[in-house]
């Protein structure tokens, strides 16, 4: 009789118990499905991605064409390109460690200075 008394105080003490670990799992799994349909609903960034998928309203020049452009006849070496405003910026390394940021056009692909 006393092991029947036990048995039956044991499984009191835990049912309640398993039925709050099922609940907590539900809450989990629908917290988890929240947050991967939040990240289906974003598109995925990559590294130049402005620099291709920006919107365009009028014919744009390609960013290999400027980074040419900026190259040619220009001693040093090219540390970046970024887009600014619909206008590119070259990040410039000249001989010597001076940085400066060389200003090209965004349509024209023409160099219009450096800072």
């Amino acid at each position: 009789m006393r092991i029947r008394a036990l048995l039956l105080a044991g499984l009191i003490a835990v049912v309640p118990l398993t039925d709050a670990a099922a609940q907590s799992r539900g809450r989990d799994r629908d917290r988890d499905e929240a947050q991967s349909q939040d990240r289906r609903e974003q598109p995925r960034g990559y590294p130049g991605q402005g620099l291709r998928d920006a919107p365009r309203s009028a014919p744009r020049a390609d960013p290999g064409d400027i980074a040419r452009r900026v190259q040619s006849g220009r001693p040093g070496r090219m540390l970046g390109v970024q887009e600014r405003g619909g206008d590119y910026v070259v990040r410039w390394e000249y001989p010597g460690g001076r940085v400066s940021d060389i200003q090209v056009d965004g349509r024209s692909g023409r160099v219009r200075g450096d800072d």
